[in-house]
């Protein structure tokens, strides 16, 4: 499937390295949104359309389980993909089972492997939307045939 924009991701971290090391290794294929906590993460997510989020685990004021919950509330959406550099299964759980995340992931990561799963990771965001339009379409197509069954009920 052939795309005109590039995929758009939202990588949250508290530690500056880690988001200008994702940067640096992704801003040629794909649109890299980056935000230091949470709250500015929810901030950017206003105002722009993101198709996958990738967040730290451990973070101050708000880890990424919780931002991921947080997420869910009003864009549901974007595929999310929990990124840490500590194996803690609470995590892992509670991303799965609160954050709905797509993929959970450790630090560091392989930059080739992180590419694979984002382009997966859109290709099940875009098959959602391709989903939905379909469904509308059907939605309509059986009011017109009830539409139709009714007027030949009258007649």
């Amino acid at each position: 499937m052939e795309r005109l924009e590039k995929i758009s991701i939202l990588y949250v971290d508290d530690e500056i390295n880690n988001l200008n090391s994702f940067k640096a290794a992704f801003r040629r294929d794909f649109n890299v949104l980056l935000a230091t906590s949470g709250r500015e993460g929810l901030e950017i997510l206003e105002n722009n359309v993101i198709h996958v989020i990738i967040t730290d685990q451990r973070m101050p004021e708000m880890t990424g389980v919780d931002f991921l919950i947080e997420v869910l509330k009003k864009y549901t959406d974007p595929i999310r993909i929990l990124l840490t550099g500590y194996t803690d299964i609470n995590a892992v759980i509670d991303a799965v089972n609160k954050g709905h995340i797509y993929y959970y992931l450790n630090k560091p990561w392989d930059e080739q492997q992180l590419k694979i799963i984002i382009k997966n990771a859109f290709e099940i965001f875009t098959l959602r939307e391709e989903n939905k339009i379909l469904l509308e379409k059907l939605i309509d197509a059986n009011g017109q045939l009830e539409f139709l069954l009714r007027q030949k009920l009258i007649s």
